[in-house]
Order: C-alpha cells, then structure tokens, then sequence
C-alpha cells in the first residue's frame, strides 16, 4: 500500500510539473511575440513620422507605412490576446500600459495628435520604459531571476547616432 501511494504521490507531481512547463513554454513564446509585435509598430511608426517630418527620404509612400501600420497593429492586438489569455495580473497590466503607450507613439506619427520631436522623443522613451516594466513583470511570471532595469541595469536613454545629437536632431 504504502509503495503505491508513493508512486501515485511521485506521478501526480510529475504531471503536475509537466503541465506547468508546458504552459510557461507557452507564455514565454506569448510574451516574446507580444514584444516583437510591439517594436515592430514602433519602428513603423518611426519611419512614418521621420518621413511626415522630411527627417526621412523618401523610400516608400505614407500610405504603404500606413498599411503596414495598420496590419502590425492587428498583430500586435491578437499578440496582447495571448498576453492576456496567459500572463499573471501583473503582466496584463504591464501589457496594458506598454499597448497604451505605443498608441500614443502610432498616434503622433499618423498625425492624429500634435507634439513637436521633444513630445515625440518622451512617447518613445515612455513606450521603452513600458518595454523594460513589461521584462521585468514577464521574468516574475515565468519565475526567471534578475531584472532589465535596476542598479546592475539602469535606464539607458534612446540610441542615436552621434550627428543627430545636437538640438536639430533626434538625440537627447
């Protein structure tokens, strides 16, 4: 009796580990998409608005970067459904907040709200920040150690070459 108990006792935990593998493997591949859809609107976004700005040659018309805007913006949207569908509390309100800031990034860009490069470089940085809390919340969920931000990892500010530092440019 007592060896049958301890091997239903050993299979019921080894099911049980079996299932929770299988769903963070499920959740990190959610996450991980969720943030690729994410940069991928950004960049979108980036080279719509440098090109409304004529801060951008011309390569492509607005209204293909808008198409492919519109169509990584679906994207992102049934990204943030297996966010929502997997992830803990935590992470759907991270993914809420860093959805809400992309927005405002995708706004800017078509032009549907106003901001100068100085609104627009602070939607980045906020969407960025957003892309870090997300990181952080989502390696809490699936348990892994460390973080993206912090004393060993500090906010590090936008990426810009070094001709476009100056006050006409992008850099801060």
């Amino acid at each position: 009796m007592t060896t049958h108990l301890t091997n239903a006792l050993a299979e019921r935990r080894r099911k049980r580990h079996e299932l929770s593998t299988r769903w963070d493997d499920k959740k990190l591949d959610a996450y991980a998409s969720y943030v690729e859809r994410i940069r991928t609107s950004i960049f979108l976004a980036v080279e719509l608005y440098e090109l409304r700005e004529g801060l951008r040659e011309r390569h492509r018309e607005e209204s293909e970067i808008k198409a492919d805007m519109s169509e990584a913006g679906h994207l992102r949207g049934r990204a943030f459904e297996r966010v929502m569908l997997l992830g803990g509390d935590r992470v759907v309100e991270a993914a809420h907040d860093l959805n809400a800031a992309t927005l405002e990034i995708d706004w800017q860009a078509a032009g549907t709200t106003t901001g100068g490069l100085d609104d627009w470089r602070e939607r980045n940085r906020a969407a960025f920040r957003a892309i870090n809390t997300f990181h952080d919340t989502a390696r809490v969920d699936l348990g892994v150690a460390g973080s993206v931000t912090g004393e060993v990892h500090p906010e590090r500010d936008l990426l810009l070459p070094p001709s476009a530092r100056g006050e006409q440019g992008f850099g801060a």
